[in-house]
């Protein structure tokens, strides 16, 4: 006999028209998004992500850290929710999907049960997570972070960004600082549906990724100080190059990655060079080292190795190397029993769908510390992402959100 639910459906037209709707806000210069965290951009997508949950009758709370969850009420007042979402903040030159998917695709879910009358036991609260992309503030997820408890919240209000704003009163300057205190939401669990930020399932024709792990990640924010001198002028033996030494590190950090393959990863993102200027040579680089991977004891020895080897090759020219820990979290391993969800729901679907370690942090990296959670990932074109030519299908989106919201629904009980 079939399941209860199995022949839910989403309709994913609206689900495609929605997601690009919203990519009308904070439009990029390339086809793709610049709706970065706590900027008016973001605040006006918060509106209008409001604004189509109440339609659908949802009732919308935010918490101190402007994290977002919109509830449909379940037939058990006292059953603990599901929760299902992602973020709708962007990279600077982000794409259209990236995070935003899985918010829709939640909202979504509430839209089809709607329109079939289907009630569920438990309530589902469709989330969205502030500054997962910690491109403006440092660390990525610090909301989920502050909510799972990892982080302090008035240490995250104090983030500052390039220009030296404070999350904390950027939060209060667009309007969605919430009364709610954070961290105090029980969940039953928590599903999120993201892109999958790689080539793997592309390039193995595979519809749905059932996410079994997630890589852990350390940034490590390094100082290399020099003296800044005229290149014109200052001979080659006495100079103390910053750039240099930033040359040496980069490779070091290639080479570290590579001594610990497979699945772990490792390069040299952000980097802002001082003076800047075409005929001074650097006297200060402050760059960001970005490791991960799945297996914790890997990921502790690139840093320790790191931390060992890089302040001699900088010494060797005549530079000073420091280095600070901005960002992390372990390896997740998600639970086992919505990872079974997932992967049956795909199979009953007739998706095709491998098993996959995510190769980026996410908010449920985090939520997974303190709820059990899971995640189901869909193609995109290339493996790429964190820029505006990031692509997916409406089939792949169609088919993430139906595995999606099947695994959901399983979850939270329809009451017969």
């Amino acid at each position: 006999m079939p399941r209860s639910g199995e022949n839910l459906s989403i309709d994913g037209e609206r689900l495609w028209k929605s997601i690009h709707e919203m990519a009308e806000i904070g439009p990029g210069v390339a086809g793709g998004n610049n709706r970065q965290t706590l900027t008016d951009e973001d605040a006006e997508g918060r509106a209008l992500f409001q604004k189509w949950c109440e339609e659908a009758g949802l009732t919308v709370g935010v918490d101190e850290m402007g994290n977002m969850f919109a509830r449909r009420e379940g037939t058990d007042a006292q059953a603990l929710p599901v929760y299902v979402g992602s973020h709708l903040d962007t990279q600077p030159t982000g794409g259209r999907y990236d995070g935003v998917l899985g918010v829709l695709a939640g909202l979504e879910i509430v839209r089809t049960l709607n329109d079939l009358n289907i009630r569920t036991r438990r309530p589902i609260v469709v989330t969205n997570w502030t500054n997962e992309e910690g491109t403006r503030f440092a660390p990525a997820m610090l909301s989920s972070a502050v909510f799972a408890g990892v982080l302090d919240r008035d240490w995250a209000y104090g983030r500052v960004d390039a220009q030296g704003k404070r999350f904390g009163d950027e939060l209060e300057r667009i309007g969605w600082k919430g009364p709610e205190k954070v961290g105090e939401r029980e969940m039953h669990a928590f599903f999120e549906l993201h892109i999958e930020q790689g080539p793997i399932l592309e390039a193995e024709g595979k519809d749905v990724g059932v996410v079994t792990h997630g890589q852990g990640l350390r940034w490590i924010e390094c100082t290399v100080t020099g003296k800044g001198q005229h290149t014109g002028s200052t001979p080659m033996y006495m100079r103390r190059n910053a750039g240099r030494a930033l040359a040496r590190v980069t490779e070091l950090v290639h080479e570290i990655a590579l001594q610990y393959q497979p699945n772990a990863v490792g390069a040299i993102g952000q980097i802002d060079v001082y003076p800047n200027s075409r005929n001074i040579i650097p006297e200060k680089v402050v760059f960001t080292v970005d490791f991960r991977s799945h297996v914790l004891e890997t990921l502790e020895a690139m840093v320790a190795e790191l931390n060992e080897t890089a302040p001699g090759l900088c010494a060797d020219v005549g530079v000073n190397f420091k280095s600070e820990l901005v960002g992390f979290f372990d390896p997740p391993a998600f639970d086992e029993t919505l990872v079974g969800r997932v992967r049956d729901a795909a199979e009953r679907l007739g998706y095709s769908h491998t098993d996959l370690i995510s190769g980026a942090g996410h908010d449920a990296c985090w939520i997974n510390k303190v709820y059990p959670t899971t995640m189901v990932m869909c193609p995109c074109k290339d493996g790429l992402s964190h820029n505006e030519a990031e692509e997916i299908t409406p089939g792949w989106a169609r088919a993430g959100a139906e595995v999606l919201m099947h695994a959901v629904v399983e979850t939270a009980e329809i009451a017969e």
